[in-house]
Order: C-alpha cells, then sequence, then structure tokens
C-alpha cells in the first residue's frame, strides 16, 4: 500500500511539472506570436496612410483646367501632385508653375510663373513662392516673392514686398491687391515711385517715398492695350 502511494505521488509530481512546461511552451509562443502581429499591423498602416501619398504624380506636364464648364486656364509644370486624402486635399508643385489664365472669349489676359505652388481644393486658393512673376494685359511687370490667389474671392494679393514695372514708372510697395486680370490694382504702402530712363536701361530713382511717410494708396486702372508675350516657363527649380 506505501509503495502504491509513492508510485501514485511520483506520477503527480511528474504530471505537474509536465504541466508547468507545457504552460511556458505556450506562453512563449503566445508572445512571439503577438510580436510579429503587431509589426505586421504597424506596417500595413504605413502603408495604407493614403494622406501622405499623392493619388496623382505626373511630371512635364500641361494641361486645361474648366471652371463650371468654361476653359480658365492652361497649367505647365515640371511635377504635379495631387493629394485627394490630406485632411485639407491640394495639388503640389514643389518644382514651380507656370500658367496663363483666359478671359470669357479666350484670350489670355495673366500669365503667372513662380518656383513653387500649392492649390487648396476646397478653399480654392493658390499660393505662389519664390520669384514669382506676373504679367497682365498691359504688359506690366509684377514681381514678388509670395502671391496668393483666391478663386473663390475673385481677386489677387499678397503681404510681401512687390515691384511694378509699367512703361514709364517702377513702383515699389508693402502690400498689394488685384482683379484676376491684374488690371485695377492696389499697393497698400508705397515705398518709391521711379520713372524708367529708357536710355540708360534702367529707372532713376527722382522720386522716392520713405517706408516712414504716410502716403494715401495708389490704385492703378490702366487703358487696354495689347496683348503682350506670355512669361518664358524656363528655370522652374527651386
Amino acid at each position: 500500500m506505501i509503495k502504491f502511494f509513492e508510485i501514485l505521488n511520483e506520477k503527480l509530481y511528474s504530471n505537474k511539472k509536465n504541466s508547468i512546461a507545457t504552460t511556458l511552451i505556450v506562453v512563449v509562443v503566445l508572445f512571439f506570436m503577438f510580436s510579429c502581429s503587431k509589426a505586421k499591423v504597424e506596417q500595413i498602416g504605413a502603408i495604407k496612410n493614403r494622406s501622405a501619398m499623392p493619388q496623382l504624380h505626373a511630371t512635364e506636364i500641361t494641361t486645361i483646367i474648366s471652371d463650371s464648364g468654361v476653359t480658365r486656364y492652361r497649367i505647365s509644370a515640371s511635377r504635379w501632385d495631387i493629394f485627394d486624402r490630406a485632411e485639407k486635399p491640394y495639388w503640389n508643385f514643389p518644382d514651380g508653375i507656370h500658367f496663363e489664365k483666359f478671359d470669357i472669349n479666350l484670350k489670355v489676359d495673366a500669365n503667372i510663373h513662380s518656383r513653387y505652388a500649392r492649390f487648396d481644393v476646397n478653399d480654392k486658393r493658390w499660393e505662389l513662392r519664390g520669384k514669382v512673376r506676373a504679367t497682365n494685359l498691359q504688359g506690366e511687370l509684377f514681381e514678388t516673392e509670395q502671391l496668393f490667389w483666391s478663386q473663390r474671392e475673385r481677386r489677387i494679393y499678397s503681404d510681401s514686398v512687390i515691384k511694378i514695372t509699367q512703361v514709364s514708372h517702377i513702383i515699389t510697395g508693402l502690400g498689394f491687391e488685384s482683379d484676376e486680370s491684374m488690371t485695377r490694382y492696389t499697393i497698400r504702402k508705397p515705398q518709391g515711385i521711379f520713372p524708367v530712363d529708357k536710355s540708360a536701361g534702367a529707372a532713376t530713382p527722382t522720386v522716392a517715398i520713405p517706408a516712414s511717410t504716410t502716403v494715401p494708396t495708389i490704385v492703378v486702372v490702366p487703358a487696354r492695350q495689347p496683348i503682350p508675350a506670355p512669361v518664358p516657363v524656363a528655370n522652374t527649380k527651386k
């Protein structure tokens, strides 16, 4: 009888050891599976982050953009990325852009060139940065480092330094606002008006307005003239 209990006790102890070993193996396997599963989930999540990936990536493009069935713009760019899943969908032109704006008769009434551009789809607003150059119907050249164009409000504006080269004068100032054709514009803080010395090929500063001087806002409404040649699309790199 004593021998029987000794054998039974030995078997129970052996089964207990096997049970503990089995439990340890199961825990290790589950931990390994959980770690692999977590790494896989993180990897898949990164791939499916559509907000950081463009729906469309195009290079060396020229395209026509219409609004309400009417042709409005012609765009040329070295690179065009469309981020449609971003919190605020936008188009990105990291290598610059050149576009021409058409009037209702499909004639070019303004063209703009910059080294970087972004278009916010919901706000219908362009942001242009870096050596921004625009030409209107009168052949006037507008130069600044940053320009905004709100299609919804039908206006173009800037808070940066602006330089406007006319046929007979060069006007400089801080802050600028215009209609979409850039034929009626306002300089918020004029700083200087310089007659153009055509014989010397440069402007002669015979009239200058110090920045600290309070002056009235300049509003210019030029007369209509023939359409100028568009600004070349060359050198769009940032």
